[in-house]
């Protein structure tokens, strides 16, 4: 029961350092992945936490404690990661800041699903993912890599097409003659 304990001590520590870990590495190292201070939180943590009920309760049991911490602390950065970088939220946010609580579809549709999209082209470019080739972006070997592995995922999960970015599909293709 002690162990189960410690476990929820160390995901509340990591909610409760989380945020300021992120106000203060984003200030210092502003290019690097706010995943990365996640994690950097989540370590912190759980090494506390560890050591110090390895060393004050005789009957801690690692590996219950661990499997509690890390439940809190998945559930955590899931919620982390939506907020972060889900487009439907970051538009329905803008939505509710604006006068009136109202937007133009044309506004999002134009100009607002072009910058996110900008925005994560840019960070596969960043990170190897694609080359940018002319006009067109093309997959890299890490990105074709990758996009197996995603693929594989996807099939293992029961994932089907979600068709938000599935870029195969007749629709989604624009004609463009032969290459």
């Amino acid at each position: 029961m002690v162990s189960l304990l410690v476990g929820v001590l160390a995901a509340v520590l990591f909610v409760m350092i989380a945020a300021p870990v992120q106000a203060l590495a984003q200030r210092r190292f502003p290019s690097t992945s706010p995943v990365a201070f996640l994690a950097a939180a989540a370590v912190i943590s759980h090494l506390t936490t560890s050591v110090l009920a390895a060393g004050l309760v005789p009957s801690f049991q690692y590996w219950t404690a661990t499997s509690v911490f890390c439940f809190g602390g998945m559930v955590y950065t899931q919620m982390f990661g939506a907020v972060l970088k889900s487009v439907s939220l970051g538009i329905l946010l803008d939505l509710t800041r604006r006068p009136g609580s109202r937007i133009d579809l044309d506004e999002i549709s134009l100009q607002r699903l072009p910058q996110v999209f900008a925005e994560r082209c840019e960070i596969l470019i960043a990170t190897g993912m694609v080359a940018r080739e002319q006009d067109e972006f093309v997959p890299t070997e890490a990105g074709q890599k990758l996009a197996g592995r995603v693929s594989r995922l996807r099939r293992l999960f029961g994932i089907g097409d979600s068709s938000l970015y599935n870029f195969n599909s007749a629709a989604s293709r624009t004609p463009r003659g032969p290459r």
